[in-house]
């Protein structure tokens, strides 16, 4: 109706008559072909208490385009308490055990807990002999999600989303070909990692060290003025985890500075006084 509307008030359309179309009621045909799915109501806490008890499971993939180390999936595994992620590059579905696998005993062994309960969907790929047998063994719980039912796995559903995302923003800006897909999404889930982090578990803020008070001031102010404006979006990303209460960015002299190993070319006397 706004689309028609406006082909009748710039003439884009010859012979077409000068009707005004008004929106008197509701169009019961519209309503039901756009009507959406309601998501699940969110949780006001956490739901385990203790490393491994839950972990989310969901294959991302294929990819249209191989990636450098020949793979066209990617096996998202998400740690419900602390929403770490890890992601698994497979060439084929058939590798997801055998990844898995390998990921569980290296879990187990470094954490000294045991995994409790996995959540995946119902996909072959996760609905075998191997993994049942395996799982039987381990005595690990198998939750699937109810088929068609997305949001019971919603964890796993919004980590692949978010990836794949910020994967093709990465790729985009950097005008990378296709094939990089790999690397950014690794890149991405390292960031994800390190920055995201649950503020229902009211853990302590990350501190960031910065040797320059005109950028921790920045952070700090909201206002926009005449030498903040043309600073680009995607550079305010610190200014919105401090806002959030995520981080808090502290002032470090530049002697101190360690990230300067990485960024500038020292002394040799200053380089190893840094180092250690």
């Amino acid at each position: 109706m706004h689309d028609l509307n406006k082909l009748i008030s710039t003439d884009l359309v010859v012979g077409l008559s000068k009707i005004k179309f008004d929106k008197d009621h509701i169009c019961e045909a519209c309503q039901k072909g756009k009507q959406i799915r309601h998501s699940f109501k969110l949780k006001s806490v956490v739901s385990t208490s203790k490393p491994l008890e839950l972990l989310h499971m969901d294959l991302l993939g294929p990819s249209r385009t191989m990636s450098l180390g020949g793979n066209y999936y990617v096996l998202v595994i998400v740690h419900h308490f602390s929403r770490f992620t890890w992601t698994l590059f497979l060439e084929s579905k058939s590798d997801v055990f055998a990844t898995f696998e390998k990921l569980a005993k290296r879990l187990q062994n470094t954490s000294c807990s045991n995994i409790c309960v996995t959540r995946s969907d119902h996909g072959g790929e996760f609905q075998n002999e191997k993994i049942s047998s395996f799982y039987e063994k381990l005595g690990i719980f198998h939750n699937f999600s109810t088929p068609i039912t997305p949001q019971q796995n919603g964890v796993g559903e919004r980590k692949n989303k978010s990836l794949k995302e910020l994967a093709r923003t990465m790729l985009s800006e950097s005008s990378l070909p296709k094939y990089f897909w790999e690397n950014a999404i690794s890149t991405t889930c390292y960031v994800m990692n390190m920055v995201i982090i649950r503020s229902i578990l009211k853990v302590s803020k990350v501190s960031l060290l910065c040797d320059n008070t005109s950028a921790i001031n920045l952070t700090k102010n909201q206002i926009q003025h005449s030498r903040t404006k043309h600073i680009e979006n995607r550079h305010h990303f610190i200014k919105d985890h401090v806002s959030n209460g995520d981080c808090e960015v502290k002032f470090i002299e530049t002697e101190k500075q360690l990230t300067d190993i990485f960024t500038k070319s020292l002394p040799k006397d200053k380089f190893f006084l840094l180092r250690n």
